[in-house]
């Protein structure tokens, strides 16, 4: 059986500050906390084959998407590597996957106790929306997958964003690696203890997979981005399809998931050139 995991680093056990997680301008910790990304992954991995799962697809969705260090990883998984990618952190999934990990992820933005909280692109979106519904990373990224009727099966990263999922989707497994506290600190787990909780919860979320069911938006869709910045929604705005609904908010509504998430996608990337 397929598993396909989408991996952010925000969620990972001990990161509390962005240069831990900067591969653009690296400052010393980020190797020290690629290496627990990695490993996170890897416990996911190797939990999730203790109940059955075979063929492991792993999306690195954070940042540049190529943080992961390749030699701790089994040698028969497939990496989905870099950026630009047409539908980002959720790229390359269909409907031969059986479930659905996130692991490292992170709160929405706006979310409080939820270290380094954002959707996206935290210059660019200010809140996002669908079918009325505020949506994290995860909320995101789950309709794409429901759109294949793929569910999502476990979750890690901190309590905020674990407990966030949950009251989304109420079947989803999580492990909690931390507390958050405020933006930029955290009650933390150690690595390996961390590793240790996400093997064991991989595990479980995978054989428990019957009791899931894709996260699916009934059509029709209505996406409602609300910016940073006013000329962020002025550009946007011109975009056929879209409709201005604020000074810094506009909404697109179609019936196809794959349509919004492009959407969505193409927004925030435009929004950056403001």
């Amino acid at each position: 059986m397929k598993l396909y995991i989408s991996s952010d680093m925000e969620g990972v056990a001990g990161v509390t500050a962005w240069q831990q997680v900067d591969a653009r301008t690296p400052h010393p910790e980020y190797q020290i906390y690629r290496r627990y990304y990695t490993q996170e992954v890897n416990a996911a991995v190797r939990g999730a084959r203790r109940s059955g799962a075979s063929d492991v697809t792993i999306n690195d969705s954070h940042g540049p998407m190529r943080n992961f260090l390749f030699e701790e990883f089994p040698q028969d998984v497939r990496v989905i590597f870099g950026n630009r990618k047409p539908y980002s952190m959720v790229q390359d999934c269909d409907a031969s996957y059986a479930g659905a990990f996130f692991v490292g992820y992170h709160g929405a933005i706006g979310d409080a106790d939820a270290v380094l909280g954002h959707t996206y692109t935290p210059s660019v979106i200010y809140e996002a929306r669908l079918n009325g519904i505020v949506c994290s990373e995860a909320t995101l990224n789950a309709a794409v997958l429901g759109y294949y009727g793929v569910p999502l099966l476990y979750v890690t990263g901190d309590r905020t964003t674990v407990e966030g999922v949950q009251r989304q989707m109420p079947w989803v497994r999580g492990t909690i690696v931390k507390e958050s506290i405020g933006v930029f600190g955290a009650n933390t787990m150690s690595p390996a203890a961390a590793q240790a909780a996400i093997e064991k919860g991989a595990s479980e979320a995978f054989a428990a997979r019957a009791e899931a069911r894709p996260f699916v938006m009934e059509p029709p869709i209505e996406l409602e981005v609300t910016f940073a910045k006013v000329e962020q929604a002025d550009f946007v705005e011109m975009i056929p399809g879209f409709e201005r609904i604020g000074t810094r908010a506009v909404r697109f509504v179609n019936d196809d998931m794959l349509t919004i998430f492009k959407a969505f996608v193409a927004v925030f990337r435009l929004g950056m050139q403001a």
